[in-house]
């Protein structure tokens, strides 16, 4: 039920909440997010680490790409945090209206909204790859993604469980990726990977 979402503060930083929840003074990156059914209110496990992850991350003037984006609050997030250009593609038509709606009440309409899956990629470069997905999109994509990144680029990816990480890091390292760091949350995982 959309009444019973409750705002989520990541790492004292950044809030994610919905339109009909009071700001909260003093965090950095406020993002509202207009809980339908789409993946991506930072209740999950991994949308939280990728949140982390960027939060982490120097992504200032970095183009950069959320894969299979959810609300989009990723790319938002980014957007935020000066990456430039952002992309925001996903396969879902429900998913894709609801970033379509976050990215404009974000005052981010410069984040490209895309329907559809990594053959969007074909010709495209990113410095930045995020690919919050599940197991066998992301091992059937890590050489689209590889494909797509610029020379010392990073490809964060979850959605995965911890035991998924030997397959996930055999793929990227057959692409050429390797692994910087992981982090893991109730045996949910996310994986940075650099090329």
């Amino acid at each position: 039920m959309e009444s019973q979402y409750e705002p989520v503060l990541i790492d004292n930083r950044c809030m994610v909440r919905a339109p009909f929840h009071e700001p909260r003074a003093g965090v950095e990156f406020d993002i509202v997010i207009m809980p339908k059914m789409s993946f991506g209110t930072a209740h999950h496990e991994t949308t939280k680490q990728m949140i982390q992850y960027l939060l982490s991350t120097d992504v200032s003037g970095k183009s950069l790409l959320d894969m299979g984006s959810g609300t989009a609050v990723l790319a938002i997030l980014a957007r935020m945090k000066g990456a430039f250009p952002v992309s925001a593609f996903d396969n879902d038509e429900w998913a894709y209206n609801n970033a379509l709606e976050n990215v404009q009440s974000n005052n981010f309409a410069d984040i490209e909204v895309l329907l559809g899956d990594s053959s969007l990629l074909a010709g495209r470069k990113y410095d930045i790859i995020l690919a919050n997905i599940n197991r066998n999109i992301l091992l059937n994509d890590i050489p689209v993604y590889r494909e797509s990144l610029n020379a010392g680029g990073k490809l964060f990816m979850s959605g995965f469980y911890s035991e998924d990480l030997p397959l996930i890091e055999a793929k990227a390292n057959e692409s050429g990726l390797g692994i910087m760091s992981n982090r893991v949350e109730n045996n949910w995982m996310a994986a940075c990977f650099t090329l």
